[in-house]
């Protein structure tokens, strides 16, 4: 690997794309992407961990990656690719898992909330072994910039104690400690109130039927205050306003003096995100339908082979390292 700071970012495949996955990851990867090399991959092994409908997998895989080119992401300065098309992410995670204790795993934030969500029937060595496969995603490349949020931050901690216990073990292996890059990211909350998220149907997905897109905007969780249309609103407890910052940048102070006024109400403050939004998304809905699937399938074969070319130069290392036999 050169000296050269590489970027790995990767997203699991679970339904189809939402306003949350736009403002907080594809929005910092349209930036990183000019910046630095990048490997953005559909992180589908991970998804096992709670999937288990292949046709899904395969369809929501293939869909994400639509969206990523319609969104902007360029396969020209990026390498897209499947993370099991890349066989090196298993066999990397398993000598990494080699050296990594059980407690440390047990330790991981992701484990111990799907555990404390779903109880102890949803145990498996596949989620236990979760941050070992994720450090295998990033050392593969020799990434040294993750982009995460501050939340994320103990997740690559482990990852990074993982690879210096392997570097230590095993002489020769040098596989660089992945460093956050905490990235910038508008908090969005759900629809209801709650965090974003597909299981609790409180998302805008993107490629979405305008009228799905409506409904869910016209339910949507607004300042508790205002009983009625003649109350005074407060903006600073309205889950819309935050949406607006981003979609009516222009007339933000103009929507805050209204809404604390009572010069408008809930109904019409919706309407004027969802013309905002709509125009905002054009873009995206109609190269969208353009993309075919052979599209597709074709830019992520070429990443695929990238990713694995660069991916053999770490694992000729490590095998060397660890004393496999040519």
């Amino acid at each position: 690997m050169s000296g050269e700071s590489v970027v790995v970012s990767g997203m699991r495949p679970t339904g189809r794309l939402h306003l949350g996955h736009l403002e907080g990851v594809i929005r910092n990867w349209l930036c990183l992407q000019e910046k630095y090399p990048c490997y953005f991959f559909v992180a589908d092994l991970h998804a096992l961990t709670d999937r288990t409908d292949p046709g899904e997998l395969r369809e929501w895989s293939r869909e994400m990656v639509r969206d990523w080119l319609a969104l902007g992401i360029d396969p020209e300065k990026t390498t897209l690719f499947i993370q099991s098309h890349v066989p090196q992410h298993a066999e990397l995670a398993v000598l990494l898992g080699m050296v990594t204790p059980v407690s440390w795993a047990e330790r991981c934030p992701t484990y111990k909330d799907r555990i404390a969500e779903l109880g102890k029937a949803s145990e498996r060595l596949g989620l236990l072994a979760y941050p070992v496969l994720m450090a295998a995603d990033v050392a593969l490349y020799g990434a040294d910039k993750i982009p995460v949020g501050l939340d994320q931050v103990a997740h690559l901690e482990l990852a990074r104690e993982i690879v210096r216990r392997f570097n230590a073990t095993y002489r020769g292996s040098d596989l660089v400690e992945p460093k956050p890059l905490l990235t910038k990211a508008q908090r969005l909350m759900g629809t209801d109130g709650r965090k974003m998220s597909k299981s609790y149907g409180n998302t805008l997905e993107l490629s979405a039927e305008w009228s799905e897109v409506e409904a869910r905007v016209r339910k949507m969780k607004t300042d508790e205050a205002r009983k009625r249309r003649t109350d005074a609103g407060n903006p600073e407890n309205c889950n819309l306003f935050p949406y607006h910052e981003i979609y009516s940048k222009d007339r933000c102070e103009e929507i805050k003096q209204l809404c604390t006024t009572a010069g408008i109400g809930c109904v019409d403050c919706k309407k004027i995100f969802l013309e905002n939004y709509a125009r905002a998304l054009e873009p995206y809905r109609q190269r969208r339908v353009r993309i075919t699937d052979e599209e597709v399938e074709a830019v992520l074969k070429e990443g695929a082979r990238r990713a694995r070319a660069a991916a053999a130069e770490t694992m000729a290392r490590v095998r060397d390292a660890v004393g496999l036999m040519k």
